[in-house]
């Protein structure tokens, strides 16, 4: 079967969105339902692309061969020296079980440890990242996912601001746009991750200066707030954002703030 991002896959074309960095500074590497845009001067992802088919998802062992992608030179690529000894884990941003279904499900489950679709995330679990990981499985049993179909782009945002460590450079932000079709039409919505309290105590590796621990926050965002930081042409996908027309609506016609999400019941859908 083809590899790749599928843009036609909701069956409304849903493109990869332009940016204005150079085609030179990024490499495209299809995998098995999914695509990563790798940016070869922060070694990270700058887009990742999957296609989720809730109906015909497979569980498959786990695995955790993470590999170097030969399609590009190692030095452009986060690989292993990056996660040793310390408390940074290699954070899927196609998430292992989205791409992993259908009858080439145990190759997509082995696409997803390539380092091109890693980046530096505090391996500290509380509820705010138990929600971001579960934000395609929440998706998908709503009736927000047309026929158990998704498609959800995901990646860090990049920052002068962001710490360097190790050769790269940490990303204090993850964005998360998912896209599903309702009624015959497009719908979207958009998430960030912060997990900036946190980035500095890993980078010092655990000195005591009595500061309280961090924790990450997850906020569900308008789709033109993902355009705004990142650079993305997101205009299609702006035009059909479920939260962004709550605020639209009004008679200010600004943009909804943030809203921090505390539960799953929280997420503004219709």
């Amino acid at each position: 079967m083809p590899l790749g991002y599928d843009p036609d896959f909701l069956g409304v074309a849903v493109e990869l969105p332009e940016t204005d960095v150079r085609p030179d500074d990024l490499a495209t590497l299809d995998y098995t339902h999914f695509t990563v845009v790798l940016d070869r001067e922060r070694r990270l992802a700058r887009l990742t692309a999957v296609n989720i088919d809730g109906a015909l998802l497979r569980d498959v062992s786990r695995g955790d061969d993470w590999f170097l992608d030969d399609r590009v030179a190692a030095i452009e690529q986060a690989g292993p020296d990056v996660y040793s000894s310390n408390d940074f884990d290699r954070g899927h941003l196609v998430r292992r079980r989205d791409p992993v279904w259908g009858p080439d499900a145990e190759r997509a489950n082995r696409d997803t440890f390539s380092y091109a679709n890693a980046a530096p995330q505090v391996n500290t679990f509380n509820q705010s990242k138990d929600l971001w990981l579960g934000l395609e499985d929440y998706l998908l049993g709503t009736a927000a996912a047309s026929e158990g179909r998704l498609t959800v782009m995901t990646a860090p945002v990049f920052d002068e601001a962001d710490r360097e460590y190790r050769g790269v450079r940490i990303p204090q932000l993850f964005w998360k746009i998912a896209v599903w079709l309702a009624d015959g039409e497009l719908a979207s919505t958009a998430y960030l991750l912060d997990q900036s309290d946190l980035i500095d105590d890993v980078i010092r590796r655990g000195a005591d200066d009595g500061a309280e621990p961090g924790a990450f926050r997850t906020f569900q965002v308008a789709v033109a707030q993902i355009a705004e930081l990142t650079g993305f042409e997101l205009s299609a996908l702006e035009s059909v954002d479920r939260f962004a027309r709550r605020g639209i609506a009004d008679s200010s016609g600004e943009l909804p703030a943030p809203l921090e999400l505390a539960a799953f019941d929280d997420i503004l859908l219709r």
